[in-house]
């Protein structure tokens, strides 16, 4: 059978129309986030690089060391990302603010898990490797994980690492949101607890909420009027103040609507409403035959 350009945008035309059906409204993509969970808030402006959240995070998690510890005049000089063997970093920004002798002032942001309400990288698991706890924490369970990364790919925020140099059980490495101090023991995380500025709140979402608004009321000047993570891909449990445009200090723009609200709909209309990708090739197959033969007519004979 010989397939020209016009017979395939017929073929793919009738089978679009063939299947295009409209969803029920009783079957709407539904958010999964817990009703209220436990979140962080960090305030920018108060954060002045000490990175001793850093330690705290290497210490509770059992990580290696921070590297230059005691050493913040080189550390600074590259741009870090949270990887296997460091949960959560913090880099220094200059975004063009001056003091009152014309020197740079430095912005410094902390950057870890966002542990979004609806996480991408949970909606993206094959195997439900990764789930979304009612204390907000985005929990990875090894025993589950095959390795194949879509977490990584599906991160807006790029932050889940990959034991690349482990062959044998590697390990797809995040911050834990120190899950075990918050649901066990009524703790704190790690990283907020020994912040020496009180850059870092810990405690409910709506409080944090609440506390960040009346900063920004008080202090108009002083912040942008903005709390980042509070609707950015549908929300986030680790939300952000800041007197200098988010995108300066690596937080990227994005848009409101959760990211897994458009790939599960899609692939809930597809298994859903056209049973299987075996019927859509079944009804492509069945229009090829159809037109083929309408376009090839049997020879009837003749003189």
């Amino acid at each position: 059978m010989q397939i020209t350009r016009r017979r395939f945008f017929r073929v793919m035309g009738a089978a679009g129309a063939s299947v295009a059906v409209r969803p029920p409204a009783g079957h709407a993509w539904q958010s999964k986030a817990p009703p209220d969970p436990f979140g962080c808030l960090v305030d920018l402006t108060r954060c002045v690089g000490c990175r001793k959240c850093e330690e705290a995070c290497a210490e509770v998690n059992g990580l290696p060391e921070p590297e230059r510890v005691n050493c913040q005049c080189t550390i600074f000089e590259k741009d870090r990302r949270p990887d296997h063997d460091a949960y959560t970093v913090v880099n220094r920004y200059y975004t063009g603010k001056v003091d009152e002798f014309d020197k740079p002032v430095p912005t410094f942001a902390k950057v870890q898990c966002m542990h979004c309400q609806d996480p991408a990288c949970v909606s993206a698991c094959i195997v439900g490797a990764l789930t979304k706890d009612e204390t907000g924490a985005v929990r990875y369970d090894v025993t589950k994980c095959i390795g194949c990364r879509y977490c990584m790919v599906a991160c807006p925020f790029e932050i889940p690492a990959y034991e690349y140099f482990d062959p044998i059980t590697p390990k797809v490495m995040k911050c834990t949101f120190c899950y075990d101090r918050i649901s066990k023991q009524g703790g704190v995380p790690g990283c907020a607890t020994i912040c020496p500025t009180e850059a870092i709140t810990f405690g409910r979402r709506s409080t944090l909420l609440e506390v960040a608004n009346k900063r920004l009321k008080e202090n108009p000047a002083h912040y942008l009027p903005h709390i980042y993570g509070e609707k950015e891909v549908g929300g986030t449990s680790w939300m952000y103040l800041s007197g200098v445009p988010f995108e300066q200090v690596n937080l990227p723009a994005l848009p409101e609507t959760p990211s897994p609200k458009l790939s599960e709909t899609v692939q809930h209309s597809l298994f859903t409403y056209l049973w299987s990708p075996i019927l859509l090739f079944g009804v492509l197959g069945g229009l090829m035959a159809w037109f083929n033969k309408n376009d090839n007519p049997p020879d009837k004979g003749g003189v």
